[in-house]
């Protein structure tokens, strides 16, 4: 769905004049405050009888204005005068600071979006905001919860809930002072970050969410700015947060880490002496059907196996058929050069190997049949990443996910993680296996 600076944008001149042309000279001077006309899909409200809404995006998203112009339509009436559908409003950021800067003095915020006959007051002596129609916004720091504790409100702005220190003794507050009015609601403006309050809030039944990433937004955002963070951070787990707005959860006990992940990519990969493909084959396909995890990676193996190094070059994983990983997982061998395609086969027993060779008879194929648990079997893999003798190129960012939910317990999230089954049958068949019959040449004694 387009907005209407969409449209403008790609309409041919003759129709923007034509649009232009007919609208009264009211309609025309109201139409830059109609926020509903210029939004993006991501800064307008749900529809349905929620209580919280979580704008989740990241850098640059729009977020703020979203949250500036969500208030503008709780307190605005049909005139200056006429009371909206909230009359106290609370908002609430990390320090008053904050809150007055971004959200009340913001390019994007309050008093920015407010057309002149609707523009609230500032008392900055009661930080607070007073609209002509007598509705008021109060200030708070999450820094003093205990500051909610007393007033109430009908609704509310929560700004960059995710980074607060106390933000889970903030919110609780919050909601016993959300209680005036038939349906006190709540935006939350986010970028998100692996937080308990924020995951807790999502989980919530009366919880709806929008998402966008930072280039959804491009068109009001500086280039060099884009061009710069999308060349550093692009393709990197910290991209997918702070660029993507994408929630990235490491659970408690894991495997890998945001941090370690982060700490071993690199740019290019180096010369390596063998890559393989490793496959985690679906026996069934279609829509609901578990991925095929296809992993391209290499490994440089000069010298005793301490010394070697691996990179991860590729997540080619598809969902389908057998027939189509069959064919993504050759095509994955040919743009990369590698010698052997590995593939686990207990669940589909010699039809993985039967479905490989309709499509290429004389692929290099090994079978593996797993003996352990997925964690016990990830867990000498990822003694290697602490190692530092595992890296990724960027673009790995499913694959980490899974990656950030495998414990030695087990994987703790919803589905199978195929990508991170074969990562780790890539390792094994690239450094573990290797390295175990790896025998060093005697020097025969006269």
């Amino acid at each position: 769905m387009k907005s209407g600076a969409a449209w403008l944008a790609c309409a041919a001149p003759e129709e923007v004049d034509g649009f232009l042309g007919g609208l009264s000279d009211n309609a025309l001077a109201a139409l830059p405050w109609l926020f509903e006309f210029w939004a993006l899909p991501h800064q307008l409200p749900p529809e349905g009888d929620w209580k919280t809404w979580v704008i989740m995006g990241g850098r640059g998203a729009g977020k703020t204005r979203a949250g500036s112009e969500w208030v503008r339509a709780q307190v605005e009436g049909a005139t200056p005068a006429a009371a909206g559908r909230a009359h106290r409003l609370a908002l609430v950021s990390e320090t008053f600071d904050q809150a007055r800067d971004v959200m009340v003095f913001g390019e994007s915020g309050i008093l920015a979006c407010s057309p002149p006959d609707r523009r609230p007051v500032w008392e900055a002596g009661r930080r607070r905001l007073v609209w002509p129609n007598g509705a008021t916004a109060q200030l708070f720091s999450a820094h003093e919860p205990e500051a909610l504790r007393g007033p109430q409100f009908d609704a509310a702005w929560v700004d960059e809930l995710a980074k607060w220190k106390k933000a889970e003794d903030t919110w609780d507050m919050l909601q016993f002072a959300l209680r005036l009015g038939p349906h006190p609601q709540q935006v939350v403006t986010t970028t998100p970050k692996n937080v308990g309050v924020l995951k807790r809030i999502l989980g919530n039944a009366s919880t709806v969410t929008t998402h966008a990433p930072t280039d959804a937004n491009r068109a009001y955002l500086a280039e060099s700015f884009l061009a710069e963070v999308e060349s550093r951070y692009a393709g990197t787990r910290l991209g997918r947060q702070e660029l993507e707005g994408v929630l990235l959860e490491d659970v408690e006990g894991a495997l890998w880490t945001s941090a370690m992940l982060e700490a071993c990519r690199v740019q290019t990969a180096p010369k390596l002496d063998r890559i393989v493909v490793a496959v985690d084959p679906s026996v069934t396909g279609g829509a609901a059907s578990d991925e095929c995890g296809i992993i391209v990676a290499g490994v440089a193996s000069d010298g005793a196996p301490a010394d070697w190094r691996a990179v991860v070059l590729e997540d080619a994983t598809v969902r389908g058929g057998p027939t189509d990983w069959a064919r993504a997982a050759i095509a994955a061998m040919e743009r990369h050069g590698a010698e052997r395609m590995v593939a686990e086969v207990n669940q589909g027993g010699d039809l993985v190997e039967s479905v490989i060779r309709q499509i290429d008879p004389l692929v290099p194929f090994r079978a593996l049949r797993a003996g352990r648990g997925k964690g016990l079997r990830a867990e000498p893999v990822a003694a290697l990443y602490e190692q530092g003798r595992v890296q990724h190129l960027r673009g790995l960012g499913a694959l980490e996910d899974q990656m950030c939910r495998m414990t030695v317990r087990g994987y703790e999230a919803k589905g199978s993680p195929d990508r991170l089954d074969a990562l780790v049958w890539a390792i094994h068949e690239l450094m573990i296996e290797p390295a175990a019959s790896y025998r060093r040449p005697q020097v025969r004694r006269l």
